[in-house]
């Protein structure tokens, strides 16, 4: 495994002329950020050795590599789920080759529903923790010590300087936003009431299908994490409203997507 990685790497290397600092993850409906990336080499993940293949509307399928808020960036436009049927090994493919790429800091971004009751539809929550929700840890089989410990400490993993430059700039820029906990789970059914409900009793603010796999994998290899998710549905239990559909939540992201993008660039400028 720790050979595919490095035969990836060793490709993607020979495709570009400078090393990424910082490594993007655009989820459903946000790819759009993926366009603001100057100086672009766009790769589609077919033609990269190893890599899986996304298959959700919504996402590209394609790494792009340039500048972005002054910094050299690598972006996934479009990420792999465990609903689709890959592995957390497959599922976090990316985020270790980024390791060797050079990445330093990961972003993340996700469309998720929104479990607080103080939230909306279209709100934006910096990521504050998470809940792994999965039935399987991405960490689990043979530990490579040239990325990471056995056993990973996880209490600080939403790195909170990011999240601080983060809440500079949406000040800055008058854009609102919320902080909260994201819990992941594996879909690809959108929860029910009662698991709604125990998703609050847990502690989460929102939840959605991705993120957290890539997040533990970047934390145990020693990159800075920032995630934030877009708010597309909103779950009201005792009074539940017309059901919700992927086209939904892809067209509040897109219209959200200006907000988190002015974000994450001014984000970046100031790393």
């Amino acid at each position: 495994m720790l050979d595919q990685f490095k035969n990836t790497a060793d490709f993607l290397k020979g495709k570009i002329t400078f090393e990424p600092e910082v490594g993007i993850i655009l989820g459903s409906g946000l790819g759009g950020l993926g366009n603001k990336i100057e100086n672009q080499v766009a790769i589609p993940y077919s033609e990269i050795p190893n890599f899986p293949v996304s298959t959700v509307e919504g996402h590209s399928g394609q790494l792009i590599f340039g500048q972005l808020g002054g910094k050299n960036v690598v972006a996934m436009q479009g990420r792999f789920h465990y609903y689709e049927g890959y592995g957390m090994k497959e599922v976090t493919f990316p985020v270790r080759v980024m390791k060797f790429l050079g990445v330093k800091y990961l972003i993340v971004s996700n469309a998720a529903g929104g479990l607080n009751p103080k939230y909306k539809v279209g709100d934006l929550m910096l990521i504050t923790d998470h809940i792994n929700y999965f039935p399987e840890n991405p960490l689990r089989g043979k530990n490579f010590k040239e990325f990471g410990v056995r056993f990973p400490d996880m209490s600080q993993t939403y790195n909170p300087d990011l999240i601080k430059l983060a809440e500079e700039v949406a000040n800055e820029n008058g854009i609102a936003y919320q902080k909260g906990v994201y819990i992941g789970s594996t879909g690809p059914t959108l929860e029910t009431k009662a698991e709604y409900r125990l998703f609050r009793i847990f502690g989460a603010d929102a939840t959605g299908m991705s993120t957290v796999p890539e997040v533990i994998v970047a934390h145990h290899q020693g990159m800075k994490c920032f995630g934030m998710s877009v708010i597309t549905n909103v779950s009201e239990p005792e009074n539940p409203e017309e059901e919700t559909t992927h086209d939904e939540v892809q067209n509040v992201a897109g219209t959200v997507e200006p907000k988190m993008t002015a974000i994450i660039t001014g984000l970046i400028n100031r790393i």
